[in-house]
Formats: C-alpha cells, structure tokens, sequence
C-alpha cells in the first residue's frame, strides 16, 4: 500500500472526546479568531467543558500555535 504525504497532513487528532472536537479546530480559532487560552477559546467552541481531560493538550495546542504564528510573522 502506497501512502501519500498529503494523507498524513490531513490526520487529526481529537482533543475533546466529549464534544469532539480536534487539534485542527482548536488551530483554526487561534489563528482565524485570537483565541489565545482556553476562556478565549470556549467563546467559540465547547471545549474542556464536561471531563476535564483535554485542558491541558488544549492549552498546549494553543501555545504551539501561537509560537507557530509568531515565528512565521518574524520570517515573512
């Protein structure tokens, strides 16, 4: 079987079982909306709001996405 490497870029990983949502969501509402933590974020999506269990990768994925977005800027 032969695998591109356009299908592992399109893998997501879900962080918030109880509502499923996933990295690439939590992605986007940093990039496309601000979110910088997760009350920011619970403006746009329920997360981290039933369990428990996600708070911590949640605030992780926002951290990296953000250093991501600040590295590129410095770039470009």
């Amino acid at each position: 079987m032969r695998v591109h490497f356009n299908y592992f870029q399109e893998l997501l990983m879900y962080v918030c079982l109880c509502n499923a949502i996933t990295d690439k969501d939590i992605k986007q509402a940093v990039t496309e909306q601000g979110a910088g933590n997760i009350r920011d974020l619970r403006n746009h999506m329920s997360i981290a709001n039933q369990c428990g269990k996600c708070t911590q990768i949640t605030q992780q994925i926002i951290d990296s996405t953000i250093l991501d977005e600040s590295l590129f800027k410095e770039v470009c």
